[in-house]
């Protein structure tokens, strides 16, 4: 497969397009299965690195709660429902 990047240093850009290519090589049905083998444990750990590249930036990603009268007053985690 060549020099293969570490993870740590990959966007998540770079990660999903390098997925897009390992996914792409193994539906080819043309890699030895030696490389198979290579080519799935590397797009799993690629997978894991986008998904945990996805969790960091919603977790990073805050919504305004606005008081009755639609003033700011503060901020809450995204995904938090409002009670």
């Amino acid at each position: 497969m060549g020099t293969v990047p570490e993870l740590a240093s990959l966007s998540f850009e770079e990660a999903l397009k390098e997925l897009e290519n390992v996914v792409r090589r193994l539906e080819s049905g043309e890699a030895p299965l030696d490389e198979s083998i290579e080519l799935y444990a590397r797009g799993d750990a690629l997978r894991a690195h986008c998904q945990a590249r996805l969790d960091a930036a919603q977790a990073r990603i805050e919504a305004i709660v606005a008081d009755r009268d639609g003033k700011a007053q503060g901020l809450r985690p995204f995904d938090e429902t409002v009670g």
